[in-house]
């Protein structure tokens, strides 16, 4: 990287790098009715029974029924064959099967598609997401990425970061605390640093707490995967500029990790999106990853077919595609 990018990296890594604690509850909750915007929780979940209630219910506790923050809490169940949709309306949210927002738009799995359908269905001027599989954090993820966008016109999308240990891990502290991301250091870090070098200075491209316009989020095209965080900044960078991006210390997250294997589809699926981004030239439809994995004792080849189509931006669907 030249040195004035470099120098630009690191004059929007200052000005535009802030913590959760920067901006008090209060203040925020200030902000909002001053501004007249109003606020989404959006929780993309595919059987997360195990932790969705506990999300829901503590952001619920804290941030609708003591405070205006936050004026709806929306899960959106993707085909989950567990009790996540069930648990998820239990615990307070409003809870909608993906497969059954607007399914005249057809029906794609992934949880790009859920973000993307949640705008169907959802309300709110400022969008939240976060995942469903949290273990450790706390509910100040919410208000911390929402700071920006109701303290600065300019801001149009906020990504949270935080140490990321890698549970289980035989690595001293230090060392651990930012070994959970995995595709991230692996894939993401370096495709963005070679081929949109501006976004290097993100902490935690892939981070799935993060925060939106909804009337920008709504002219993005989003991979129905796991690529819609990473188009969305390369996609904002292009229509807003880098100056339109934030990012937020959040402290501490950890969850749980998905098998290698996972890993490389969710990795492929990034991989395509980027580099249709960069050369224009789109997969002509799934992509086929040959993967191997042992079997009584020797290798097996493993076959596995990965989705890399997008939605086109939601501002550009008509009423009647329903």
């Amino acid at each position: 990287m030249p040195d004035s990018a470099r120098s630009n990296v690191d004059a929007w890594f200052v000005a535009n790098t802030c913590s959760w604690s920067d901006h008090s509850l209060s203040d925020l909750v200030a902000a909002k009715a001053a501004s007249g915007l109003t606020t989404s929780l959006v929780v993309p979940a595919r059987n997360e029974a195990a932790t969705v209630g506990d999300v829901v219910t503590r952001v619920r506790e804290a941030l609708v029924e003591t405070t205006d923050l936050l004026d709806e809490i929306v899960v959106i169940d993707s085909d989950s064959t567990d009790d996540t949709f069930d648990v998820a309306q239990d615990a307070g949210a409003v809870v909608h099967r993906a497969a059954e927002i607007r399914p005249g738009l057809g029906v794609a799995g992934g949880k790009g598609e859920a973000m993307w359908k949640s705008l169907f269905v959802t309300r709110g001027d400022l969008l939240v997401f976060m995942d469903a599989d949290l273990l450790d954090w706390d509910t100040h993820f919410v208000p911390g990425l929402l700071g920006p966008l109701l303290t600065r016109p300019d801001i149009g999308l906020v990504k949270g970061y935080y140490e990321r240990p890698l549970v289980g891990s035989d690595l001293d502290d230090d060392s651990a605390a930012y070994e959970g991301g995995r595709v991230t250091e692996l894939v993401a870090r370096p495709l963005l640093n070679l081929l949109f070098p501006e976004l290097s200075g993100l902490v935690q491209p892939l981070a799935g707490e993060w925060a939106v316009r909804r009337d920008l989020f709504a002219s993005l095209a989003v991979p129905t995967g796991y690529a819609v965080e990473t188009t969305a900044l390369i996609d904002t960078l292009r229509s807003r500029g880098l100056a339109a991006i934030a990012q937020v210390d959040l402290g501490r997250r950890a969850h749980r990790h998905q098998a290698l294997r996972d890993l490389g589809a969710m990795a492929t699926q990034i991989i395509a999106a980027v580099q249709q981004r960069s050369t224009g030239a789109a997969p002509e439809g799934p992509v086929t990853l040959r993967q191997y994995h042992p079997v009584a004792g020797s290798i097996a080849p493993l076959t596995r077919i990965v989705e890399v189509t997008e939605r086109p931006p939601a501002n550009t669907v008509t009423g009647d595609q329903r």
